[in-house]
């Protein structure tokens, strides 16, 4: 579907299981509370898209551009976002279970309450990043940039490190405190 373009379309509640949308402009698509498990969306521009609701659980987003686009209680659970932009994006309460966010750009998205657990941040960019409430147990945040990241209430596992490796004789910064 590489050249496809269904900017603004409406497929709210649609049924796209498997669907494969690989580089299409799906710019400000509503897809509320769509079903797009297991979809294959790499490269696909998803900016300011709607998708509130949406279960993306098992999809693959590698490369997708989501910059500013609404995944307010989203389910991506085991979803593959690998070197994604969801700069800007709203992703609180979101299931993110599992899901593989290495090398993706969430600097000043919202993730209030979302479910990072067990996740692959390794090398994000969480810049003025809100985890507020967020969990992070398990995730991995090796590489991971989160200055100005905001932590507040986040549930961190003990041996979940943050940010870059740590200077020699140094140790990881662990739990919550300064995320710099």
């Amino acid at each position: 579907m590489g050249d496809t373009e269904l900017v603004g379309a409406d497929l709210s509640f649609a049924t796209l299981s498997e669907a494969n949308f690989s580089g299409v402009n799906l710019k400000r698509v509503r897809f509320r509370s769509a079903v797009l498990s297991r979809a294959c969306l790499v490269r696909a521009d998803l900016g300011e898209a709607d998708l509130v609701g949406a279960n993306l659980s098992g999809a693959n987003l590698s490369r997708a551009n989501l910059t500013d686009a609404n995944l307010l209680g989203a389910d991506l659970s085991g979803a593959d976002l690998s070197d994604a932009n969801l700069s800007d994006a709203n992703l609180s309460g979101a299931k993110l279970r599992g899901t593989n966010l290495s090398g993706a750009n969430l600097s000043r998205a919202l993730l209030f309450g979302a479910d990072l657990g067990d996740a692959n941040l390794h090398g994000a960019n969480l810049f003025f990043a809100d985890l507020t409430n967020a969990n992070l147990a398990g995730a991995n945040l090796q590489d991971a940039h989160v200055k100005g990241a905001k932590l507040v209430g986040a549930k961190l596992a003990a041996s979940t490190p943050i940010g870059d490796p740590p200077a020699r004789g140094e140790r990881w910064a662990r739990g919550l405190g300064s995320a710099e």
